[in-house]
């Protein structure tokens, strides 16, 4: 079992950039594929970005594609979300989640999902 952590969430002006920490302990990140998932007030989690659990491969959904980006540093054990050029409609508690490994697809559901960070708040004002 993995235990996730995330940090990093705050309060930024839109425009502004954050990065995004998800720290995991009790077992190797190596072994599982990981996510990003949002959920905004009033509203369902959605999905936001996934890193292959060799890091090679990426995938983003089309609201924050160009402007995020996922990364994993399996020496460290973390998984991070920089986020640039964020916008009001990026408001939202952020979620790491992590999976057992896949081939060839990326899942974007909540229920692909096994284990999931507390979540982080980030804030973007207008």
């Amino acid at each position: 079992q993995v235990q996730l952590v995330e940090s990093g969430g705050g309060l930024v002006q839109a425009g502004g950039s954050l990065r995004l920490s998800c720290a995991a302990s009790g077992r190797t990140l190596t072994t599982y594929d990981m996510a990003w998932f949002r959920q905004a007030l009033g509203k369902e989690r959605e999905f936001v970005a996934a890193v292959r659990w060799s890091g090679g491969n990426t995938y983003y959904a089309d609201s924050v594609k160009g402007r995020f980006t996922i990364s994993r540093d399996n020496a460290e054990n973390t998984v991070y979300l920089q986020m640039n050029s964020l916008k009001p409609e990026d408001t939202a508690v952020y979620y790491c989640a992590a999976k057992p490994p896949s081939a060839n697809y990326f899942y974007t559901s909540v229920y692909a999902y096994d284990y999931w960070g507390q979540g982080t708040q980030v804030t973007v004002s207008s």
